[in-house]
């Protein structure tokens, strides 16, 4: 039996967490996944995973044995890279992080012509708003919605987007309009939990920088669940112009205070610190600046 095929395989099985999972993964037969696990644990002479029909866990030898065939497989990668990119041509599976919202509304409309171009990519795209940590969680790469990505990481900037004060007009008739940052103190406000500025939002106004304590009336870890509800008129948002840039335009939402601009962020793609970048992560990163040229949403 190939070693490199049962260590993979074995590989598959505990980043899958089933082997009906790694099978899918693989695009192997869950019977050809089950002996190749078996066969390798027989070599070994150990047992290497603890199985019952609802869970399966590493055992203390398969926990050893994982380490080192993930640093195995990895440097068989960053191999096959070094070789690959000196012909140029993006080949292989493409496993990518992106946040939930703009990975919906502006990148999954991408993938087909990416991989259009390139036939001989995979791609695996994984819709998290948590900040992945790429090399420990296998990901070649993400897009990244922030003030300033991870200085650990290699990144390029794809755009911007302005965060902007809205709320319905229906809202604003019933309670009012702000006059000034301090005044959203008494007014109802829907906050994005996973906001970098936390419940002290931030604008630039006309005598300099303002810092606005918010009192929540309602949370949440989506932003198109603040959007939704504050197109039910249930309070203000502080979302990103291209989550909100339709609305504003249609007039379903209002910007509330314009003269007090709240901060701009990037979006990036990143991609961990290596000598040989792949051909795949290069060409995709190039295909995105290119997408991103001009902005897809009003603002």
């Amino acid at each position: 039996m190939d070693r490199f095929q049962e260590m993979q395989t074995f590989v598959g099985v505990v980043d899958a967490g089933s082997f009906v999972g790694a099978a899918d993964a693989l695009e192997m037969s869950k019977p050809a996944v089950s002996r190749h696990v078996g066969e390798l644990e027989s070599r070994l002479g150990a047992r290497l995973m603890q199985r019952t029909t609802r869970k399966l866990s590493l055992t203390e030898e398969g926990e050893v044995f994982y380490a080192r065939c993930k640093e195995l497989l990895a440097n068989v990668d960053e191999a096959e890279a070094e070789v690959t990119s000196r012909s140029g041509e993006a080949v292989g599976l493409l496993k990518l992080s992106v946040p939930v919202t703009f990975g919906e509304l502006h990148l999954a409309r991408l993938w087909a012509g990416f991989m259009a171009r390139h036939p001989k990519v995979k791609v695996d795209v994984t819709l998290s708003d948590r900040t992945v940590d790429l090399v420990e969680e296998g990901f070649d790469a993400a897009v990244r919605v922030a003030r300033l990505p991870s200085s650990s990481l290699i990144c390029r900037k794809l755009t911007a987007t302005r965060m902007i004060l809205c709320a319905s007009p229906t809202y604003v008739e019933r309670h009012g309009s702000p006059k000034h940052p301090a005044d959203l103190a008494k007014h109802a406000v829907l906050a994005y939990t996973l906001l970098a500025m936390g419940e002290n939002w931030e604008f630039e106004g006309p005598d300099g920088p303002v810092s606005a304590k918010v009192e929540p009336r309602f949370r949440s870890n989506s932003g198109d669940t603040c959007r939704i509800g504050a197109l039910q008129h249930l309070g203000i948002i502080l979302q990103p112009g291209f989550l909100v840039g339709e609305d504003l335009r249609s007039g379903s939402l209002v910007e509330v205070l314009p003269e007090y601009r709240s901060i701009e962020i990037g979006v990036y793609a990143v991609y961990p610190t290596r000598k040989h970048v792949s051909p795949k992560v290069r060409m995709l990163v190039e295909f995105l600046v290119e997408a991103f040229r001009t902005k897809p949403w009003p603002e």
